[in-house]
């Protein structure tokens, strides 16, 4: 997954998603979802709408596919979003996939 990095200026990221519509995409949300579909529109405040996703959910046991269908995330909780390279992504082994034990909480 190839990851474009926003920045400040709004018409950056604005231009950066506008430029993936219609393409497979990666959305990683600020609670941690990673959503993967089809980036089928954008507005001013970055919301963006995917369609066809599905959410993978990464366990112990592997990664799990979630169908999600048309999905809305809203402009302030998108972390990143990347293109997916469909190519790679279909030769991936999803099956040997395990996650890693989870951080501690940060205490501050």
């Amino acid at each position: 997954v190839k990851y474009k990095l926003w920045t400040a200026h709004s018409h950056t990221i604005m231009s950066l998603l506008e430029d993936m519509v219609n393409s497979q995409v990666s959305v990683i949300t600020n609670d941690a979802r990673i959503i993967v579909g089809t980036l089928r529109g954008v507005d001013q405040y970055a919301n963006i709408i995917v369609e066809d996703s599905h959410e993978r959910v990464y366990t112990e046991k592997g990664m799990e596919q979630a169908p999600t269908g048309l999905y809305m995330i809203r402009g302030d909780n998108i972390a990143a979003v990347g293109q997916v390279e469909l190519e790679v992504d279909r030769k991936l082994d999803f099956s040997a996939l395990r996650v890693a034990k989870p951080l501690p909480h940060v205490q501050h």
